[in-house]
């Protein structure tokens, strides 16, 4: 469908791949920051430095969507699914910041796994965004989008187990507040992984 685009129209593609790497860079970034507080403040500067970068390529998309007469999908579309992706990275920064901002010097098993669910659901947004140039991949896409929806899934089970046990054996009230907060930004992440497979899935229905 789209395999005779205009170069400017095909841009769009290319922001989105922009993007969603970033997305896998950042969420790699969580993973590091979970899992070792070796390199505390430099990864947390790691993912403020990658969240900036999607923030231009969110703009350059948006001004591109304002400069191009034919887009390759509707307009708002186009709008929903660059700032859905951005609200991703967005969500990772808060995630950084909280870390940062509480002076944590260890977060918990649950926490690593949650960013390593949001690392996963991020992989799977790009594996999903390269393959929109062509309707002809509707199917692949879908069940790509399924598989965002288990891990989504995947990460509501695991905060809400890691909820009850935080409630039920941390001792301190500092403590629990803490990772309370980290479990929930993780969890959301994962959650706005979802608002962009559900866009992507609208977008199918629409074009296939």
């Amino acid at each position: 469908m789209f395999g005779r685009l205009m170069p400017q129209e095909g841009k769009f593609f290319d922001l989105f791949n922009q993007h969603a790497a970033l997305c896998v860079k950042g969420a790699q970034e969580m993973v590091g920051l979970m899992t070792s507080f070796d390199d505390l403040e430099n990864r947390t500067h790691a993912v403020e430095s990658i969240e900036k970068q999607a923030d231009k390529i969110t703009y350059e998309c948006v001004d591109l969507l304002h400069k191009t007469f034919i887009t390759p999908l509707d307009r708002d579309d186009i709008h929903k699914l660059i700032t859905s992706m951005d609200d991703i990275l967005d969500m990772m920064e808060d995630a950084a910041q909280t870390v940062s901002l509480y002076d944590l010097h260890a977060v918990t098993p649950e926490a690593a796994r949650l960013a390593e669910l949001c690392l996963s659901a991020c992989k799977k947004v790009q594996e999903a965004v390269s393959l929109l140039h062509d309707m002809g991949n509707a199917q692949k896409i879908v069940a790509i989008c399924e598989e965002i929806d288990r891990f989504e899934s995947d990460a509501d089970h695991v905060m809400r187990a890691a909820m009850s046990k935080l409630f039920r054996d941390e001792p301190d009230v500092r403590n629990l507040i803490k990772m309370k907060a980290i479990y929930e930004i993780l969890e959301t992440v994962t959650d706005r992984c979802e608002d962009v497979a559900n866009i992507v899935e609208g977008i199918i229905v629409e074009n296939a």
